[in-house]
This record gives structure tokens, sequence and C-alpha cells, in this order.
């Protein structure tokens, strides 16, 4: 089952519950999959692809919390952090970044890095190797 398959079974449930946030959540993840998908010129969109859709949709919602609670907006910031709940359970487990570092020390040594100018290439492969279930401002550290 794909991503928009999962959206759309997981709408009908929150609808049948009344479960208004989970509703709304989806719906503007399922918007965001279209809009997204049209805009390839075909109406598909990669596991990767809704991955970082997903990945963008959730930053939005943290940052949105987290200016809510500098102005002091606690029950947006609330309603923000509910958001951000429902979509990272569509988001792959994180690797931890112990588990990072040891696969970055992989790639290092699999490619033989030895100065700053292999940067680009290390995180290339790391990058690609984590398949985005790793923080790439982790990665580069």
């Amino acid at each position: 089952m794909d991503l928009r398959q999962r959206i759309e079974a997981d709408m009908k449930t929150a609808m049948k519950a009344k479960d208004k946030v989970t509703l709304q959540t989806l719906r503007s993840i399922k918007s965001l999959i279209l809009l997204e998908a049209t805009k390839g010129g075909d109406n598909v969109l990669d596991e990767q692809g809704g991955i970082a859709l997903l990945k963008r949709a959730a930053k939005q919602r943290k940052d949105s919390a987290e200016i809510f609670q500098k102005e002091g907006r606690s029950e947006l910031a609330a309603d923000e952090l509910a958001e951000l709940e429902i979509i990272e359970r569509y988001l792959p487990q994180m690797l931890s970044d112990e588990e990072v570092k040891k696969g970055v020390q992989a790639v290092i040594t699999e490619l033989g890095a030895t100065s700053m100018r292999d940067m680009g290439k290390v995180m290339k492969t790391a990058l690609a190797g984590f398949g985005g279930r790793a923080d790439n401002k982790i990665v580069s550290q």
C-alpha cells in the first residue's frame, strides 16, 4: 500500500471516528501529495518523494509550534504539535545519532575519504544509504 492509499484509508477511519484533527491533517497531507504529483507531470509520487514531502510538512509544524510558543499562543502551538504527531506516524523510524555516526564512518572508510574535499561524496553516499531515515544536519556533523 503506497502513501496515498494509506492516507485515504486513514481518512475514512478518522471520518468514522469523527476525529477532526486527524482528518484535517490527513486532508492537508493528501493535498500536498496531489499537488506534488501533478507538478512532476505524472500522478504518481515515489516513496522517497513522499518521505521528503512528509519531512517538509513535519518541519513546518515544528517551526510553527515554536513560533506560537514564543508568541504566547500555546493553544495554537498545541494544535501544531498534534498535527506533527499525526504526520510522524507516516515517516520511517529515524536512526539514532550513534547509528548515523557508525554509518557515516563506514562510508568514509569505504570511499577512502581523507579531507573536507571528499565531504560531498561522503554526504551523497551516506544520505542515499540511510534512505531518508537520518536528519541531514546530523549526517553533515
